[in-house]
């Protein structure tokens, strides 16, 4: 007798799916040391609910995190691995992005609906914009001096660096999740979760000139680009898979099973890596054998519901937030990348 709404075939299926992946791990770690070792945890005190991405100043050793379900930014010292200061005042940070040339971090805070700066040595507030409706995703265009923020329904506003002025809008057909933009070309790749595409902006004529599907996944929230490779990565959740789209045909030349619930994802150009953090407690990290050909080198155990995280190439880190489950307190996983 069948188990009810699950055949024997299906079951199968998933039985030796899972003997492949078992199997791919463990000819992966036999091959060599692991990708990433941990070398320490620093501890979040006090900090409770859902933690978001993270900003890096990488020459004052500090790592900005935004604890959004503790309305707080959080400073660590990534020198010495000990937490340095909470800041609070914020409404479900989301994103962060440091600017080193003028000492300003910006923040985009979802139910407060609005992007803080901040004076990052101070950490006081410079300057409030207001009426950003779950301002989410926060990038710095660093040819055009522009902050992009995605939030609302579905827009990109666009704000002057320096002022913090609006500098103009681009509409989208869904609320945007994570964006990447080019560094040599006017593009923007921008998730759209809800219209069930990755949307191709360009930020000089402010217009989305295409939009690609993500064949039969749903949920696309992390994203990250290798320019250089022409290749674009985006996590879905739904099922959970990476979907690697050629950047020049917006077609998709690779489609790999992940873990579960993604939220971050990290192309390590030097390495030729992919690092995708997922929150049912693990990194699984790919290696690039071709731009078109992807490996599972390692799966590497994390916590439960850590699924944000920030790769900093600089230093050869990989830092995965742990929020409090259970006993289990906040803390921040510190990963040295081999």
């Amino acid at each position: 007798m069948e188990p009810t709404g699950i055949s024997v075939m299906t079951l199968r299926g998933r039985f030796l799916a899972g003997l492949a992946l078992a199997s791919a791990l463990v000819g992966a770690q036999a091959g060599g040391e692991a990708p990433l070792e941990l070398v320490a945890t620093i501890a979040l005190p006090g900090v409770k609910g859902r933690i978001d991405h993270f900003a890096v100043d990488v020459k004052g050793h500090r790592l900005f995190v935004a604890a959004l379900g503790n309305d707080t930014v959080e400073v660590l010292d990534v020198a010495g691995n000990r937490h340095e200061k909470s800041v609070a005042g914020f409404g479900e940070p989301q994103r962060l992005v440091y600017l080193p040339q003028s000492n300003r971090l910006f923040v985009a805070n979802g139910s407060a609906n609005r992007v803080d700066i901040l004076d990052a040595r101070s950490l006081s507030i410079v300057k409030r914009v207001e009426r950003l409706d779950d301002a989410d995703n926060v990038r710095y265009d660093a040819a055009a001096g522009k902050i992009v923020v995605g939030y609302g329904k579905g827009a990109l506003r666009l704000l002057d660096a320096d002022s913090a002025d609006s500098a103009g809008e681009i509409r989208l057909g869904g609320h945007p999740e994570s964006f990447q933009l080019e560094a040599k070309g006017p593009r923007v790749f921008v998730n759209v979760p809800t219209a069930q595409h990755v949307a191709v902006v360009d930020r000089v004529k402010r217009q989305v000139t295409a939009t690609w599907p993500v064949a039969g996944a749903k949920s696309n929230f992390p994203m990250a680009l290798d320019e250089e490779g022409r290749r674009l990565f985006i996590g879905a959740r739904s099922p959970a898979v990476m979907l690697i789209y050629d950047i020049d045909s917006g077609k998709i030349v690779a489609k790999l099973p992940i873990g579960g619930d993604t939220d971050d994802i990290f192309f390590d150009a030097s390495r030729k890596r992919v690092y995708v953090i997922c929150g049912e407690g693990r990194v699984d990290v790919f290696r690039q054998e071709t731009a078109d050909q992807y490996s599972l080198e390692s799966s590497v155990k994390t916590a439960p519901r850590a699924r944000t995280g920030l790769f900093v190439p600089e230093d050869g880190k990989l830092y995965v937030a742990a929020p409090s489950v259970g006993s289990a307190p906040a803390r921040m996983l510190v990963y040295t990348v081999r």
